[in-house]
């Protein structure tokens, strides 16, 4: 049965194994060499310092994706704004996994005061990624061409939102984070 759930530091080998395998093989993030446990630890700790979820979704104690959000800018006027970040096991796609874990981290997220998720999205051609977040009630709001190089090509970066909570209608309180 599959479980959302807060990742916990014993996580972080099957995190930086299954975003290892994106970063050498698609085209979903613009890095091109894999981080370490230590790296990918550290950029999990600091999600986690900010107050904000960092989620995985496991099934038979299999981790089968993760997914965060962080600070989309980090100066003071942004820290409503997070970006979303959501990466699956490749035997995991296609089981709506993704929509389950983007749909979690959309209600953490509102809970923590943030008003908007936002999704930079490598390549164009991601349709589901582009899909997941569609389903989950993003829309696209641009796409800015050719602007990363990796594996030989130029790739685009789809850039997608959501509003969450009161999104702009009422001012924002102090975030929990």
């Amino acid at each position: 049965m599959l479980t959302l759930r807060s990742s916990t530091d014993q996580d972080i080998p099957a995190i930086t194994a299954i975003y290892a395998h994106h970063v050498t093989h698609g085209t979903g993030t613009f890095e091109t060499t894999p981080p370490t446990e230590t790296d990918m630890a550290a950029r999990r700790a600091d999600v986690l310092s900010k107050g904000l979820p960092y989620l995985v979704a496991e099934n038979d104690g299999q981790v089968l994706g993760f997914a965060y959000c962080q600070w989309f800018k980090p100066r003071p006027a942004y820290r409503f704004s997070a970006e979303d970040s959501i990466y699956l096991h490749p035997d995991a796609a296609g089981q709506r996994i993704g929509t389950k874990l983007l749909t979690e981290l959309t209600k953490q997220a509102e809970a923590t005061g943030l008003r908007k998720l936002i999704a930079v999205i490598g390549d164009s051609g991601n349709a589901r990624s582009i899909g997941v977040h569609r389903a989950v009630g993003f829309r696209h709001v641009g796409t800015i061409q050719s602007c990363g190089w990796k594996f030989g090509r130029w790739l685009d970066i789809v850039m997608m939102e959501k509003s969450i909570g009161d999104g702009n209608r009422t001012a924002p309180e102090a975030p929990t984070a």
